[in-house]
């Protein structure tokens, strides 16, 4: 029964991670950022603040669950 609402917890926190990934606006620098076009003091906006925040708890929450069911089993 534990097993079982963990399994679901993970897909949930899975679909998640997966949507607020890929609600993030893309970089843009790839390797122009060896050549100095890089950005390394700009600014973020809320959203993308917000954005990576929800992205390191998420992967957190995962990850610490992912093991807690290695544990278990």
């Amino acid at each position: 029964m534990l097993l079982t609402v963990l399994y679901v917890l993970q897909a949930l926190i899975s679909i998640r991670l997966i949507v607020v990934v890929l609600l993030q606006p893309s970089a843009g620098e790839g390797l122009g950022s060896i050549g100095g076009g890089s950005q390394l003091f700009a600014r973020k906006k809320g959203s993308v603040e917000l954005l990576e925040k929800a992205t390191k708890i998420l992967a957190t929450g995962l990850m610490v669950l992912s093991v807690l069911i290695v544990v278990i089993l």
